[in-house]
């Protein structure tokens, strides 16, 4: 059987492939050699997610005397959190397999080979995949094979039992006694809320000059300001020299020091999974990931990739929007022309990078679209800025007692349109879609003012930062 799309690797990208082309009658292959929902489901996002709501109904358990609430003797269980966030992952995945039980779709368990790409005569074209012993033969090809987490080359991290990497933090059913994070990015900072709201003493090593340094650093200020206020140990423009069991050797500019934990948790980002595809002669990389264009098409004809394979941003919703892209334009290119005409999907339109929300669930949370100031300058804008404290909306005042967090907004200061929006403040994770739409589409300023809010509603500091 000639299937239409051979997809290899089944996470947001490749579920989000094979359920959109096998519900247009198309049909496909989709090899996971582990469980379907990839990284993010089953050692990323929703498992680190499960066990932050956790630690956060017990930091609220602990505080809720601001709101005139007494809770004594507060305890936290957390075999029993881990418990729920393996039910809750089992669930979302069961649910993936049901999205995809269709005629159309097949999904085979195992580690799949590209073999070779086959010659596009007549028209045909397309690929060969091995997995179990078995070839298959598609049309398309989509590489969806992810990331894994990047070990850096510090003497004295491999093959100690002391480090962790962040799957290894997710699967422990005892909390560390103390720990040092190695990486004050996304993943860092997230597990050193954590740690820290169930009461672990958190160290933070940040190499940059700035924890979170891809973000708006007036937001991540913040945030450093009240972690540190709160006890969690960061230390910027520092570097890890070596580790020793567990302790970690650092140095700055001006000294060397070394600190020492139960647990030393390496989070310094990921790298692309390019297992399995060595056979695709002439595949172009791009900083050690697979290169693709707005339509995430290879150099390769027939072959795409999307998610963290391709390097570009690597959060689950870039990955499957990616997936719609790549999909809509293989039904698209396959339309006769006259059909393309009258029939053509909206949904044939190139990724835009400069549109994807991302939310970093620390306690505040961070949630930003679009350009930062630097990011505006670097491009030549001329911009302007807007900004306001959370307060301003009557319902994060009644909700975040003690906090101010900030709303922040910036312009292009001729056309007067959205270029970026970053906030810091609960709950803007749950609202920073409705900027991403600003930013998507353009917005003005006076376009945004038409929108009418509902109150009271914290998402209403959007509104007024613009008057």
């Amino acid at each position: 059987m000639r299937y239409f799309l051979a997809i290899i690797g089944g996470g947001p990208a490749g579920y989000t492939a094979a359920e959109k082309a096998s519900k247009a009658g198309k049909d496909v292959i989709l090899f996971e050699q582990n469980a379907l929902g990839g990284t993010c489901l089953n050692v990323g996002c929703i498992p680190t997610k499960s066990l932050l709501y956790g630690a956060k109904q017990y930091y609220n358990a602990t505080h809720a005397q601001k709101y005139g609430v007494a809770a004594e003797n507060v305890t936290f269980d957390f075999a029993a959190m881990q418990k729920r966030k393996t039910i809750v992952v089992r669930k979302l995945v069961a649910g993936i397999k049901q999205r995809l039980n269709n005629d159309h779709c097949t999904v085979v368990n195992g580690n799949a080979t590209v073999l070779s790409t086959l010659p596009c005569g007549e028209g045909q074209g397309g690929v060969l995949v091995s997995c179990n012993g078995l070839l298959y033969e598609a049309e398309n090809l989509m590489i969806c094979t992810g990331s894994t987490n990047f070990v850096p080359p510090i003497p004295g991290i491999k093959d100690n039992p002391a480090v962790w990497d962040s799957t290894d933090a997710l699967a422990a059913t005892e909390l560390p006694k103390s720990v040092i994070i190695v990486g004050g990015g996304v993943i860092g900072m997230e597990f050193a809320t954590l740690y820290h709201e169930l009461g672990v003493p958190v160290t933070v090593i940040e190499a940059m000059p700035s924890i979170l340094p891809n973000l708006d650093p007036e937001v991540v200020q913040i945030l450093l300001d009240k972690y540190r206020k709160a006890g969690i140990n960061i230390l910027t423009s520092t570097k890890v020299e070596s580790i020793d069991g567990n302790t970690v050797k650092l140095s700055t500019s001006e000294l060397l020091s070394t600190l020492s934990a139960e647990r030393i948790l390496v989070s310094v980002g990921r790298r692309a999974n390019l297992q399995g595809l060595e056979a695709l002669n002439g595949l172009e990389l791009e900083r050690g990931a697979i290169k693709v264009d707005g339509f995430c098409r290879t150099n390769l004809p027939n072959v795409y990739a999307c998610g963290d394979v391709t390097g570009k941003i690597m959060l689950a919703h870039v990955a499957s929007h990616q997936a719609e892209v790549a999909v809509s334009k293989m039904l698209n290119d396959q339309m006769p022309n006259d059909q393309m005409v009258n029939d053509k999907m909206v949904n044939d339109q190139m990724v835009n990078y400069l549109a994807i929300p991302s939310v970093v669930y620390t306690n505040p949370e961070i949630a930003s679209v679009g350009l930062t100031e630097n990011q505006a300058a670097d491009m030549g804008f001329t911009t302007e800025i807007r900004k306001l404290p959370m307060t301003f909306s009557g319902r994060f005042m009644a909700e975040n007692e003690g906090e101010t967090g900030l709303c922040k907004l910036i312009l292009d200061a001729e056309k007067q349109t959205v270029l970026g929006v970053h906030c810091i403040g609960n709950p803007c994770s749950e609202f920073i879609a409705a900027a991403s739409f600003a930013v998507s589409k353009g917005y003005t300023v006076a376009e945004m003012q038409q929108v009418v809010f509902p109150h009271p509603t914290v998402s209403e500091i959007l509104h007024e930062v613009l008057h």
